[in-house]
């Protein structure tokens, strides 16, 4: 039986709540002495601890620190008046499971209860598998210090549910560390479910995000659960998010608030439970000055942020990835000659791992056996088509990644600094206009 304790020093509350609990089929016990509490926590330690924030002999969230020393896999719960709301979430993110505002229906307590024992039996089912797919996360290749950096950040949100926001340009593995995260967390044993959001088209993306209940439109003909649904009890990934129309910002905002979603045509909320790791590879900051996205959004999404560098900037890293490719598939590191590295590193890489593998997948076609020189190496030229990876078309490409700068700079100039009217000058869109301002470091002042 789940063992609960709770700690209040105010004798009727504690009383009452053991008294709910135990009602509930649980094995409750109360004190009003939190140091009495450490004490039994030590002894025979309980599955989930309930504590008042604000208590005369030791506070909440120092009851919750030793807690944590002592009896680090019991769950902690925090009750907390409005006028400590602050301090609740600074306990959170000290380890407390949720926090709970006086005052409160018994039943809003045992639903967190509720959610904290099935976390933990999730944890428990899934301790093997973890360590399994934690072994996985070297599937981020690298040894640079900012990919070493990257894997530091991974591990240290092992124990967090925080919502973590990927920033970096297109093509340097996103995806690929949302997968690390979802991992080496806790959720590990559960779905991981992406989403792009720049991939849907508009009219179609709620009901993706959110599902739809039977004869809520036009051939509606039965009931689909959303992305959200899906990926309850586990992670979903929400790529390009900063290509959210507006409209649907404002649910999303709601649904991490208040953990329901509400698919079209439904009635009855539907309670998520499900860790939001969003990523993007436009400037959020700019996005919100232009009144294009939803500044409290930003930071719900980013809590933890993680910046991943692109492949220019850590091309120690560059030779190590393309044996990894190489291996994966069947052909060993060897086949990657010295010329065709240094090559490789001489590159600047504008499409980072995805035109890095690209590239070696072409080699391989083409050179089916034997090592791979800078010949068999075909990069993009400044005409379009590929042409062999030599120093000279290195040194074409920086020259035209040069011009292509100087370009940008004339047309943001024409336009006054309006990035739509100089992507519309440009040619191209305004996403592609903003992932090369990142790539050149173009610093806009809109007059």
């Amino acid at each position: 039986m789940t063992r609960i304790l709770i700690v209040d020093d105010e004798v009727k509350i504690g009383r009452l709540l053991e008294a709910d609990l135990t009602d509930a089929g649980y094995s409750a016990s109360s004190t009003t002495d939190p140091r009495e509490a450490l004490q039994w926590v030590i002894e025979a330690p309980p599955d989930v601890v309930v504590t008042d924030l604000r208590m005369d002999a030791m506070d909440g969230v120092a009851l919750l620190s030793k807690i944590h020393a002592s009896a680090p896999g019991v769950g902690v719960i925090i009750m907390t008046a409005y006028a400590s709301l602050e301090t609740a979430i600074e306990a959170m993110r000290c380890g407390a499971y949720d926090y709970i505002i006086k005052p409160f229906q018994s039943e809003e307590l045992l639903i967190l209860i509720e959610r904290l024992i099935s976390r933990r039996k999730l944890e428990a089912q899934n301790e093997g598998l973890r360590s399994y797919t934690a072994s996985r996360a070297g599937t981020i290749v690298g040894t640079s210090s900012a990919i070493e950096n990257v894997r530091s950040i991974i591990s240290r949100l092992s124990g967090s549910d925080a919502s973590v926001m990927i920033r970096g340009e297109s093509g340097t593995g996103k995806e690929l560390v949302a997968r690390a995260i979802h991992s080496e967390s806790m959720r590990s044993g559960g779905p991981f479910i992406a989403l792009n959001c720049a991939a849907i088209p508009e009219p179609l993306l709620e009901s993706e995000l959110f599902g739809y209940e039977k004869g809520a439109f036009t051939g509606a003909d039965k009931s689909k659960p959303g992305h959200f649904q899906m990926a309850d009890g586990g992670t979903l990934f929400l790529d390009e998010v900063g290509d959210l129309p507006m409209s649907l910002q404002a649910k999303l905002l709601r649904v991490l608030e208040t953990r329901r979603i509400t698919p079209l045509g439904g009635v009855c909320g539907v309670d998520v439970n499900i860790r939001l790791v969003s990523a993007t590879h436009r400037p959020l900051e700019d996005l919100i000055n232009e009144r294009v996205f939803r500044e409290d959004l930003f930071y719900r999404l980013n809590v933890f942020p993680i910046e991943i560098p692109p492949l220019r900037d850590r091309r120690e890293d560059i030779r190590t990835i393309a044996e990894h490719f190489l291996t994966q598939w069947g052909r060993p590191t060897t086949d990657l000659s010295d010329e065709a590295a240094s090559c490789l590193a001489a590159y600047d890489w504008p499409g980072n791992e995805r035109e890095l593998r690209n590239v070696l997948e072409r080699a391989t076609i083409l050179c089916a056996n034997g090592p791979l020189h800078a010949n068999d190496i075909l990069v993009s030229s400044a005409a379009g088509s590929p042409a062999p990876c030599t120093a000279q078309s290195v040194k074409n490409t920086l020259n035209l990644a040069q011009s292509e700068k100087q370009l940008i700079e004339r047309a943001l100039a024409v336009a006054r600094g309006n990035k739509s009217e100089a992507a519309r000058l440009l040619g191209i869109t305004r996403r592609a206009l903003y992932g090369r301002l990142e790539r050149y470091e173009i610093d806009v002042d809109e007059g």
